[in-house]
């Protein structure tokens, strides 16, 4: 695997070696030795598995608060996504700025999300599996959100959504 930084700190983009044949692909897409070298401490402890039946679908921007900050290490396993994560870190060099990337099916990369970030994603086509790999286990009523159109980041999204939740829809603005 290559990880990849970015600009947030703790943020990676992540290439997984794929082995090829007449078959199509193996590849190794999680090793705790591999991401402790590369300074990423993080063991799955819950997955999750988002189906979206459109495109242009829109979920997020998603997180939780501490105590309960989680990570996440995010593959598309069919179609692709145009991933987002912002860094809500007060004290990080990249507060409030934003890494989009595109992921698809097809090349196996990952994004890993450190906690203290949102996560939000819109789907560029039909038929996208998204599989979430979370660093702790989702904890009812501490879901927190911003909208995806939130001034305060100013994403770059590169269509408009086609698709998204009331609740989705309907997170107050950053504060700030």
């Amino acid at each position: 695997m290559r990880f990849q930084p970015t600009k947030i700190p703790g943020c990676f983009l992540i290439e997984p070696d794929l082995r090829r044949d007449g078959r199509g692909f193996f590849a190794r897409l999680y090793c705790p030795d591999e991401f402790t070298a590369a300074g990423i401490e993080f063991t799955p402890v819950q997955t999750n598995l988002s189906r979206n039946d459109r495109a242009h679908t829109l979920r997020g921007l998603h997180f939780q608060d501490p105590p309960l900050a989680e990570a996440k290490l995010v593959q598309v396993v069919r179609g692709a996504i145009f991933d987002v994560v912002v860094d809500l870190r007060p004290e990080s060099p990249a507060y409030r700025q934003w890494v989009g990337v595109e992921l698809t099916g097809e090349d196996a990369c990952q994004v890993f999300v450190p906690e203290g970030c949102a996560h939000g994603f819109l789907t560029l086509c039909a038929a996208t599996d998204v599989l979430y790999g979370m660093g702790r286990k989702y904890v009812p009523g501490h879901a927190r959100g911003y909208r995806f159109d939130d001034a305060a980041f100013g994403i770059e999204w590169p269509h408009a959504p086609a698709s998204i939740s009331p609740t989705d829809l309907g997170w107050a603005p950053f504060p700030g």
